[in-house]
């Protein structure tokens, strides 16, 4: 493989090239399953499984969940007509800074702290905003938290990780903020783009490792960002064609799947990968900031030759039409699992499709749902649920959103002595799953070590 060329840098940012696939183990030849070769359109490994994994011992066996973790590569420079990244002084550096968006009320009815004022929080003074405001209050601003948020996650995790041993993450996506790889759609899959090496390096690569937690796969899906946030046409698809380049990066299609087995403990996993981002694709002219088919979308955007959307016009039918696909292919595959636990994993955080997800639970024996987009800590507990809460009823199952990686600032102030307007137990952080045969211990873990809440799953 080789890396797509640029014309504006060359790999000079001190990383290691990525792996070839003739280092894979079962990759001679040119024969081997799908982790050898890579699909030639994004979408060509959709449905399908990734090899089998197995970890024996009889130690205690643990899962990581993260989300909503990659932040603003500020050292990339800009191409194809695209603006800088860095969107505040202080930003401009390697590695990454977060992306403060605005806060509001729990209900989301007010405006807390506009985006604008926000970068005034984040920003070495003078700050080159349209509007030029103070760092105000209503901002719940936590200098050394907010502004560090993705570091002390990954920090957080690498402690944990030394540990407890993950043997694997499950990643819920929005992976890049502000959307996803910084160029179009449409990179040759065995190509690897130089802004898509710059931003994997930059914030993943560099940012997650250390004992326990370097080398440990990363099972993951597509979040809204990643497709674009208020475009469709970024490069998804080079995060899909980054599985084939990294020894832990597995995003082999949108949707996918992924058997586990602990055979010195006697019981396995089928966990489902799946894309939910159907629920951000409106009207073109509707929520032009957080829509991907949104008239923010360039004149002749096109992910065609990729697999996706063919035009503005086209874009929420195609998304809608995607997530149908997803949904039939997951109420065919369920059924079909043998294994003792069935997760699935997906980018919207709990509550979306509310109806749906109660009948994989109760009709298709769904066990648990990881999701993020809220950009916090919430941990769903059905034993929990009180009488009229209806719009946290999922019949049932144990949800939690893990969108407090760090990649973009929280819903709500992490100051602990303001919880006023939180939704869940805490606002940066990551999950810690304790999993054997018998039953799933939840723990929602802060960026700062400390467990917020924790929840036993067992077979009903």
């Amino acid at each position: 493989f080789a890396v797509a060329s640029s014309s504006n840098s060359s790999l000079t940012d001190g990383f290691a090239a990525p792996r070839l696939l003739s280092a894979r183990p079962g990759c001679t030849n040119g024969t081997g399953g799908i982790q050898c070769k890579p699909p030639s359109t994004a979408l060509g490994y959709k449905g399908m499984a990734w090899p089998s994994m197995s970890f024996s011992g009889k130690k205690e066996m643990h899962i990581f969940a993260i989300g909503d973790w990659g932040g603003l590569d500020g050292s990339h420079q800009p191409t194809e007509g695209r603006t800088s990244l860095s969107i505040y002084n202080g930003g401009k550096k390697k590695g990454p800074s977060v992306f403060p968006r605005d806060r509001k009320n729990k209900d989301t009815t007010v405006l807390l702290c506009h985006h604008f004022t926000f970068l005034q929080c984040y920003c070495d003074p003078p700050c080159p905003t349209a509007i030029n405001h103070e760092c105000k209050p209503g901002c719940g601003f936590v200098k050394g938290v907010d502004d560090r948020a993705q570091i002390l996650v990954a920090k957080s995790m690498e402690a944990r990780a030394a540990k407890s041993h993950p043997d694997y993450i499950l990643n819920v996506g929005d992976n890049f903020y502000w959307g996803g790889i910084e160029k179009n759609c449409g990179t040759p899959m065995d190509k690897l783009s130089f802004q898509a090496h710059h931003q994997f390096t930059q914030i993943y690569e560099g940012v997650y490792n250390g004992p326990g937690l370097s080398g440990k796969p990363w099972l993951s899906v597509l979040g809204n960002h990643d497709w674009g946030g208020r475009v469709f046409n970024n490069g998804w698809d080079q995060q899909i064609s980054y599985t084939w380049y990294s020894d832990r990066w597995i995003l082999p299609a949108p949707y996918w799947s992924q058997h586990v087995e602990y055979p010195d403990q006697g019981f396995s996993v089928d966990i489902y990968m799946i894309d939910s981002n159907a629920m951000d694709a409106m009207d073109p002219s509707a929520s032009p900031s957080h829509n991907l088919c949104g008239p923010i979308n360039p004149a002749g955007a096109d992910c065609s030759v990729a697999g996706g959307p063919s035009s503005a016009g086209t874009c929420k039918s195609w998304f809608k039409s995607f997530w149908a696909e997803n949904q039939m292919w997951l109420e065919a595959e369920l059924p079909k699992s043998k294994a003792d636990w069935q997760i699935v994993v997906t980018h919207f955080n709990c509550g979306h499709e509310q109806a749906w997800y109660k009948k994989l639970h109760q009709n298709f024996g769904l066990d648990l749902l990881v999701t993020g987009h809220r950009h916090d800590q919430e941990l769903w507990d059905p034993k929990e649920l009180r009488a009229g809460d209806t719009d946290r009823d999922l019949g049932g199952l144990m949800c939690f959103v893990t969108g407090g990686g760090g990649g973009i600032s929280s819903e709500a102030t992490p100051n602990p002595a303001d919880k006023h307007d939180w939704f869940g137990e805490g606002q940066y952080g990551f999950f810690d799953l304790t999993i054997s045969k018998s039953k799933i211990f939840l723990q929602s873990i802060n960026y700062d070590g400390t467990v917020l809440k924790e929840a036993t799953l067992t077979h009903a």
